[in-house]
């Protein structure tokens, strides 16, 4: 098969798996260079930050840290907390990502919530290169927040509608990949697990500091799983 085929084919099967992202992106991205022009800051701000940081609470965070006293500590260490999830996306696609050749550094570099989700979940026919799949997905969603934040950016202050419940978007995308993949599962131990760790973790730690602690008990399960095939009884039962 052509190069040419090959990334035609791998394109037109990676596009309608990021239109939904496309369309929680536009609102928030284009809140994001709103809340850029608020602040003061040029459009240019808001388009090259989404772009070189691309990592969407941590980029809110950063309009402030610009305003503030230079503290490069501070800001490294709330960018690690903020993100720290994707410690763990990372070591779930070690396998997949390795297998790409030099596609992987831009893999690594522009993974997000909404490329995990996908990537490790999509069904990719035999005929699709599955490196290229990824590379799409994740250039894709990386375009469609650079674009929301340009657009809030150049045009927020003529903006005027209201977006209140609008941030529900990912949160509904995110319910509608859980439960697609619960359905393709040949069992449910780690969606029993996740979820499982999750509500302990929020009912012991409250909704503003569970995620971190959820994700190290997810993953310690999921590690004690694959070498004891005891617990992996348990579950099954």
């Amino acid at each position: 098969m052509k190069r040419k085929d090959r990334f035609y084919l791998a394109f037109k099967a990676a596009f309608p798996k990021t239109l939904p992202i496309l369309t929680g992106f536009m609102f928030v991205g284009t809140a994001y260079g709103i809340f850029m022009q608020s602040l003061g800051f040029h459009p240019l701000y808001a388009t090259l930050m989404s772009f070189f940081i691309f990592a969407g609470s941590m980029e809110f965070v950063a309009g402030h840290l610009l305003l503030g006293a230079f503290n490069p500590l501070n800001a490294a260490f709330l960018t690690l907390i903020l993100n720290s999830r994707h410690l763990f996306y990372g070591i779930s696609l070690l396998d997949k990502y390795n297998a790409t050749g030099a596609k992987k550094y831009y893999l690594i570099y522009g993974m997000c919530d909404e490329s995990f989700a996908i990537n490790s979940t999509a069904k990719i026919p035999d005929h699709i290169d599955k490196g290229w799949f990824m590379f799409f997905v994740t250039i894709l969603n990386h375009f469609y927040w650079v674009l929301g934040a340009t657009i809030g950016g150049l045009f927020g202050s003529y903006l005027k509608f209201n977006t209140e419940g609008l941030e529900f978007v990912m949160t509904a995308l995110f319910t509608v990949i859980f439960l697609e993949q619960w359905m393709h599962e040949e069992n449910h131990q780690s969606s029993i697990v996740g979820i499982g760790g999750s509500l302990l973790c929020l009912i012991l730690l409250g909704p503003s500091h569970f995620i971190l602690p959820s994700l190290i008990v997810i993953l310690s399960m999921l590690v004690l799983m694959k070498k004891s095939p005891k617990i992996r009884e348990v579950l099954e039962q």
